[in-house]
């Protein structure tokens, strides 16, 4: 059995290697065709078992979205939704954009809607108080880790974010109580990039400082 590392005892090349991982972290748009490697796919979710969630509740619950059907009405739901989204937006950058999003939907060889459940907190109430979007945080926060360990095993991911979740939830047989947090395209990505494809095509611009206010 592998030892845990204590606090503050993981080597400088480590860290080093983790900083490199989160650097070259991509939302990925551009997948190659071919499958994923089972094993490496099946390491990476583990990474869901291990993410951090409020009172330990694991709000997240991932949908493996396979059918031909299945996948056919997502299309059709970010084409609808899009449409809406994009009026009044002229720009090419965010047309450009719209379509690499809608590319990888139609391309990527695995997909996941993962969505949290608000019975998960029925147990602690308290802790949803004052936060109430705190589940959707935890589960944010599972899709951040599985999306490092993606990274790590040269998989990429793109986070779909423009779909309409009730329509989607019945399209895809879900409880209506449940929140979709993220829809998400894995494959292995055709070019790798240091830079975000939105900064690369001019659509925003990385801001590389960190403003901490003092009180």
């Amino acid at each position: 059995m592998t030892k845990l590392a204590a606090f503050g005892q993981f080597s400088t090349a480590f860290r080093n290697d983790f900083t490199e991982l989160m650097r070259w972290r991509r939302d990925v748009r551009k997948f190659q065709p071919i499958a994923v490697n089972p094993l490496a796919l099946e390491r990476c979710l583990k990474a869901f078992t291990l993410a951090p969630s409020v009172s330990l509740t694991q709000p997240w619950r991932l949908v493996a979205v396979k059918s031909e059907a299945a996948r056919a009405a997502v299309v059709g739901n970010f084409k609808t939704f899009n449409i809406s989204a994009l009026s009044g937006q002229d720009g090419e950058a965010a047309q450009s954009f719209a379509a690499q999003k809608l590319k990888g939907l139609e391309d990527a060889p695995v997909q996941y809607a993962v969505l949290s459940d608000p019975a998960a907190s029925q147990d602690h109430p308290l802790d949803l108080s004052s936060i109430p979007q705190v589940l959707e945080y935890s589960v944010a926060t599972a899709i951040m880790q599985f999306w490092l360990a993606l990274r790590a095993e040269g998989i990429g991911m793109g986070w779909v974010s423009r779909l309409d979740q009730a329509q989607l939830k019945a399209d895809l047989d879900l409880p209506s109580s449940w929140a979709l947090v993220g829809y998400l395209c894995v494959g292995y990505p055709d070019h790798d990039a240091s830079e975000p494809e939105l900064q690369t095509q001019g659509y925003e611009t990385r801001d590389a400082t960190l403003d901490i206010l003092d009180r």
